[in-house]
């Protein structure tokens, strides 16, 4: 953090340099904002949260750059208690990101998004508005989760059938997840796999390919209603 200081604004609070900080907005204990981040008005952000921690990847990473700009967090968002958010991730209007959750660089949450406590959203991940992510759940990076689509508890996005021993350089694929579409708590999505609008996949699915638009899914692997 560049030029760290204590603040008299909440105990404990440590803000890095040039933090633009709205109006109305609430620290809990033992906050650190680092450099550059903007938190807009009526921000609620729980204890010992992190925000605008910047990226360390591991040599060879897929995530390409380093976050580049500062966290954003949008009006009226809520941060929970030991949540962090990395520099270049952007939260919209009234997002809520639960306690212990993780927000990585240059991911995008809609207005109104909600993720549940101890929940991954990675780098590169789009999120619309009206989302719900439930606890725990892991959506991979490249990912897309289009409006009102509801992610349940646990559930686990991939990006990399090769467990990282694919050619440097390749393209790593998230899943897709369509508007107003439900995956059940725990169920596995492979990389690539497409979910379409206002689909059902049930709990517990392990998704292998592309469920169609407004079909159902269950099973390991999992298969559509329309395929018999």
């Amino acid at each position: 953090m560049d030029g760290p200081g204590s603040s008299d604004l909440a105990p404990g609070l440590v803000l890095g340099s040039d933090v633009e900080i709205g109006g109305d907005v609430a620290f809990g204990a033992d906050v650190v904002v680092h450099s550059g981040t903007v938190i807009g008005e009526g921000v609620s952000i729980g204890d010992r949260a992190v925000l605008g921690k910047p990226a360390r990847l591991a040599p060879g990473s897929a995530a390409a750059g380093d976050g580049g700009e500062p966290l954003r967090v949008g009006v009226r968002a809520r941060v929970g208690a030991g949540t962090v958010l990395l520099a270049g991730a952007a939260l919209g209007p009234g997002v809520e990101v639960g306690e212990r959750a993780f927000v990585r660089e240059r991911a995008r949450l809609g207005r109104d998004a909600v993720v549940g406590p101890g929940a991954c959203i990675d780098n590169d991940v789009v999120v619309g508005g009206g989302v719900t992510i439930g606890r725990d759940a892991y959506v991979t990076a490249f990912s897309s989760v289009a409006d009102d689509a509801e992610v349940g508890a646990g559930v686990c996005t991939t990006n990399d059938d090769t467990m990282a021993r694919h050619e440097r350089g390749s393209r790593l694929r998230g899943a897709v997840l369509g508007r107003g579409c439900r995956v059940g708590d725990r169920a596995v999505l492979t990389p690539g796999v497409e979910i379409g609008a206002d689909a059902v996949i049930a709990p517990d699915a392990i998704v292998t390919r592309d469920v169609p638009e407004g079909a159902r899914a269950a099973g390991a692997p999992a298969r559509a209603e329309e395929d018999g």
